[in-house]
């Protein structure tokens, strides 16, 4: 699969740096892809909006008759989320404490403004899993000592390992108390997009998403990244694939 992607990879690298007129071709394109990414990465945690929805919450900023206030602050504030994480990618900030914070408070900003950007200093289960999360008298401690092992382990890692790593270890720790999955989400795109790859999409589709979390399930049953890296490949694949295809159709009109 590593194979495969560094194949595709060399590809899209090969296209770059884009031309202005590109960009600007492709501008309606990335913007769709934003939006179906805060779509299916809310849908994995619950949130009600179609993707339909949440595209005119986003874009129009109007509010769907009979869904949750709740439902469409996560959708504006995960919005925001993600254009500070294009930020961040322009500002190439380090993979740290700070950052995480800074995209948690995002995320959790306008929901749960008390715990919006800060650890959980209560105990959580997470739904559906068998997993314990530590105590969370713990939580500074690992997150500290977690950053301190990816800032030399990404160095010498393939990026699409080190990110599925820091995804896997960041839903281990479960370091607040509410956001985890999107902010472990960001996490990991924050990594590969800074490695050059496109805006990788988990999508929310019941088999999709018991495959996403059975992978995790399975990696932290066997204590090894195995399981989730393999989850992770695929997705980051189906990524460039999709992104490649778009970049042709946009050279077939030059």
């Amino acid at each position: 699969m590593i194979e495969k992607i560094h194949a595709l990879k060399k590809q899209l690298d090969a296209l770059r740096p884009l031309l202005p007129e590109k960009v600007q071709a492709l501008a309606s394109v990335f913007q769709a892809e934003e939006t179906e990414y805060i779509f299916e990465s809310n849908a994995i945690e619950g949130n009600t909006l179609t993707l339909a929805e949440t595209e005119l919450v986003l874009s129009k900023g109007i509010t769907v008759s009979g869904k949750p206030l709740k439902d469409h602050l996560e959708a504006t504030s995960h919005q925001k989320a993600l254009a500070r994480l294009k930020e961040l990618v322009g500002e190439r900030v380090p993979m740290d404490e700070r950052t995480l914070l800074d995209l948690h408070d995002l995320v959790l900003r306008g929901i749960n403004d008390t715990y919006a950007g800060r650890y959980r200093d209560v105990p959580v289960r997470i739904s559906g899993s068998r997993h314990i999360p530590p105590n969370p008298l713990k939580v500074p401690v690992l997150m500290e000592g977690l950053f301190a092992w990816f800032a030399g382990y990404a160095e010498s890692a393939h990026p699409v390992h080190a990110a599925a790593d820091l995804h896997l270890r960041l839903s281990q720790i479960h370091p607040f108390v509410d956001g985890n999955g999107r902010t472990c989400r960001l996490m990991m795109n924050l990594h590969l997009l800074k490695h050059g790859y496109p805006l990788t999409i988990i999508r929310s589709e019941n088999n999709r998403r018991v495959e996403y979390y059975n992978a995790l399930a399975e990696s932290d049953r066997t204590e090894t990244p195995d399981a989730f890296r393999g989850f992770v490949e695929q997705r980051v694949l189906e990524a460039l694939e999709r992104y490649l295809a778009v970049m042709e159709e946009v050279a077939e009109f030059e």
